[in-house]
C-alpha cells in the first residue's frame, strides 16, 4: 500500500501552470468563473459571440492575470471548431474546458415557437457536445492519473426541479446537459479526464436580470440561505473543480443555488 500524500492549503487550491477556456466567459456566470480561474492562477481564454463584450471583459479581467478572449458563435458547428483550433494553435496546452455559453427562452406553451427549440438546443446542448469534441486530443494531452484535465459544464436548477416559468426548452436542455455530463464522465474518466456539471440558482446575470428585478426577494425569501447567488459562489466552485482539491469527482451535478433545489418539498 503507497504512502498518503498530502497537499498544503494552498496547493489544493493552486491553478498555477493551468490552461482554461470559458465560453460565455465574458459576463454573467462566465465571467465569475474566468475572474476565480485567474486568482487561482490559470491562464484564460474567454469567448463571447460578441467582440466588443470580449474587449470589454478582458480589459475587465486582465487586473486578475493572464487573459485572452476570442469571439465566436458557438451555435454554429464550424464556429466551434475555430475556436477550439484557435485555442490550440500555437501549442498551447490546455488543462480546463469550461461550457458555459447558453441561452433561454421564456413563452407560454400556446405560442413557443419552433425556433425555441432549435436556438437553445443548438448552444446548450450541441455546442458543448462540439467543444468536447474538437478539444479532446488537447484535454487528453493535458491530463495524467494523478492529475486529470477538467471540464466544466454549466447547467441549471432548471435541469433538476421543475421551473415556475415556462422555459421549456431551457429547462429540458439543461437536464439533457447534466445527463450528457454523467455520460462524458463514465467515458472519459479512463482518459484522465473528469467531467462534472454545475447546476446555478439565481445569480445576477443578464439571463435572470428580468426575473431577479421582479422576483427577486421572493426568490431569495424561498431559499433556505436566504439570498441570491454572489460571484464568489460562482468563482468558488469552479475553483474547486478544476483544482487538486476536486480531482477525484466527476460525473457529479453540483447545485450551487443556497438549497432551492436540494431541499424542496
Amino acid at each position: 500500500m503507497t504512502e498518503p500524500r498530502f497537499s498544503t492549503h494552498s496547493q489544493l487550491f493552486d491553478l498555477t501552470g493551468k490552461r482554461a477556456l470559458v465560453t460565455g466567459g465574458t459576463r454573467g456566470i462566465g465571467l465569475m468563473m474566468a475572474r476565480g480561474l485567474l486568482q487561482a492562477g490559470a491562464r484564460v481564454v474567454i469567448s463571447s459571440r460578441k467582440a466588443d463584450a470580449c474587449e470589454q471583459a478582458q480589459a475587465d479581467l486582465s487586473g486578475f492575470g493572464d487573459v485572452q478572449a476570442i469571439s465566436a458563435d458557438l451555435s454554429r458547428h464550424d464556429e466551434c471548431l475555430r475556436l477550439a483550433e484557435s485555442v490550440t494553435a500555437h501549442g498551447d496546452g490546455l488543462h480546463i474546458l469550461v461550457n458555459n455559453a447558453g441561452a433561454t427562452w421564456g413563452e407560454p406553451i400556446e405560442s413557443f415557437p419552433n425556433s425555441a427549440w432549435d436556438k437553445v438546443l443548438d448552444l446548450n446542448v450541441k455546442s458543448p457536445f462540439w467543444m468536447v469534441q474538437a478539444l479532446l486530443p488537447a484535454l487528453r494531452e493535458a491530463g495524467t492519473a494523478d492529475d486529470p484535465a477538467r471540464i466544466i459544464n454549466v447547467g441549471s436548477i432548471d435541469g433538476i426541479r421543475v421551473s415556475p416559468l415556462p422555459v421549456y426548452s431551457y429547462a429540458s436542455s439543461k437536464a439533457a446537459l447534466h445527463q450528457l455530463t454523467r455520460v462524458l464522465a463514465r467515458e472519459l474518466g479512463p482518459q484522465h479526464i473528469t467531467v462534472n456539471a454545475v447546476a446555478p440558482g439565481p445569480f445576477q446575470s443578464k439571463m435572470m436580470a428580468a426575473t431577479l428585478d421582479e422576483f427577486g426577494e421572493a426568490i431569495a425569501a424561498s431559499a433556505p440561505l436566504r439570498r441570491i447567488g454572489r460571484d464568489d459562489d460562482m468563482a468558488g466552485i469552479a475553483v474547486f473543480l478544476t483544482s487538486r482539491a476536486g480531482s477525484y469527482l466527476t460525473g457529479a451535478i453540483v447545485p450551487v443555488d443556497g438549497g432551492i433545489s436540494t431541499t424542496a418539498g
